[in-house]
């Protein structure tokens, strides 16, 4: 279908389509957290939400900021020496040692698995240089993945005034760490072995060895404290992360992720009590998946319009620079309006991959969701448009050979200037 623009830059198309399905969407759920949030991961549809801007305390739900930080900031096989701050650290914690000598990847198992405070401490150190340089780490990356509402003052959790965030910015930070492939192994694995003491200085295992003989063998087995993995009695068919966290003033809290064919769901539960921790995120993402279906809106590379390019040789061809999915309620009739916004100005030259502008999609007049426009090929200067090209260079040469002879006088008076001067000294 060919689109025209208007000269008001926007134009309209309708797209009816019947989203397939059976059944009406069922009862919206009713978790007992305090806040709850539910959120498709590929699009950042947020499907439930209950209480979401509400400032939470996030407990060890943190660590999700700390691991991708260290992820990309750091390399896995980055050895890692414990300060005495890092083993002197209260709550949940594995013991490790001053001058203990731990690899970033074991650290970054340990802390997501067991969630060690010990272990976040010695990975804010070793990445930001500090434990206050790291939080202003945290904070920034917060800021740049659109989490307005958080502030951390430490990398684990531990509970302080200054240290919140809310179930939307939680739903942010996880939806980006969950694209990182070495973060989703980790918060995915059950068990985790670490050979702790075999790479102990001698000194220090024998340090260890007079403290196992009060307090029992140094942790080197990790388990996964998110019971939705596995076979337990409250695990959940595809399950795959995320962080489960603790305080008696934050409550129970956890971030859940689960993939069902290509659909992946991220659940946000903050403050809750008991087994509704489990049974909270489990009703999220049941009503996720099974009251909503995806449709594909927009494909990648979709011809979408043509656009007159300003001294340009051609008109440019846009397509979409992406794709664009949206949830649907199951058995649901909707209607997609789509708008082409451009650029207020494009000019030539333009190269190929150059964004010049947006395609926005609506239903019942409200946004869902932006695509980007870009161009198909190059469109190079059309010389001839520019009417004052020519006149412009016969001027410039005209300039110049003035130029020319004006030096040349100047020169020539002033050598007869000097040989005036000769002749009358002689």
């Amino acid at each position: 279908m060919k689109i025209v623009i208007a000269w008001s830059v926007i134009i309209q198309l309708t797209l009816f389509f019947a989203v397939p399905g059976f059944a009406a969407p069922a009862t919206v759920p009713q978790p007992l957290a305090q806040a709850a949030l539910l959120m498709d991961s590929d699009t950042g549809q947020i499907l439930y939400q209950k209480n979401i801007d509400r400032k939470m305390y996030p407990a060890s739900t943190t660590k999700i900021m700390t691991t991708l930080l260290a992820l990309e900031n750091s390399s896995l096989d980055n050895p890692v020496t414990v300060s005495r701050r890092a083993a002197e650290i209260g709550g949940s914690r594995i013991g490790l040692q001053p001058d203990e000598q731990v690899l970033m990847k074991n650290l970054l198992y340990i802390l997501m698995l067991s969630s060690a405070n010990d272990a976040a401490i010695a990975i804010a150190e070793h990445v930001g240089g500090s434990v206050e340089n790291f939080a202003e780490m945290m904070n920034n990356r917060a800021k740049e993945l659109g989490a307005r509402n958080t502030h951390f003052v430490n990398p684990h959790g531990m509970p302080d005034k200054n240290h919140y965030t809310t179930a939307r910015d939680l739903a942010l930070i996880s939806q980006k760490a969950m694209q990182n492939i070495t973060f989703r192994r980790i918060v995915s694995t059950l068990t985790y072995k670490v050979e702790r003491k075999k790479n102990m200085s001698k000194e220090l295992l024998s340090q260890v060895e007079k403290l196992e003989s009060i307090y029992g063998p140094v942790q080197e087995d990790f388990y996964n404290h998110n019971k939705l993995l596995g076979n337990g009695n409250y695990s959940y068919s595809g399950a795959n992360g995320i962080k489960t966290g603790y305080t008696v003033d934050a409550g129970q809290c956890i971030v859940a992720s689960a993939k069902r064919e290509d659909r992946e769901m991220i659940a946000v539960v903050l403050n809750t009590q008991g087994v509704n921790l489990w049974t909270d995120a489990a009703m999220l993402m049941d009503y996720g998946f099974d009251n909503f279906t995806s449709v594909e809106l927009v494909k990648p590379q979709e011809m979408i319009t043509d656009v007159v390019v300003k001294h340009g040789t051609k008109n440019a061809v846009l397509e979409t620079a992406g794709f664009f999915n949206y949830n649907f309620p199951v058995g649901e009739k909707q209607q997609v309006d789509r708008f082409v916004e451009l650029d207020d100005n494009i000019n030539a030259p333009l190269k190929e991959g150059d964004k010049l502008g947006e395609l926005v999609l609506t239903a019942d007049g409200q946004e869902l969701g932006r695509v980007p426009l870009q161009a198909v090929y190059p469109v190079a200067c059309n010389i001839k448009s520019y009417w004052w090209f020519w006149p412009g260079i016969f001027l410039a040469v005209l300039l110049l050979l003035l130029m020319k002879s004006l030096i040349k006088a100047w020169l020539l008076k002033r050598r007869h200037f000097r040989k005036s001067i000769k002749r009358r000294n002689w």
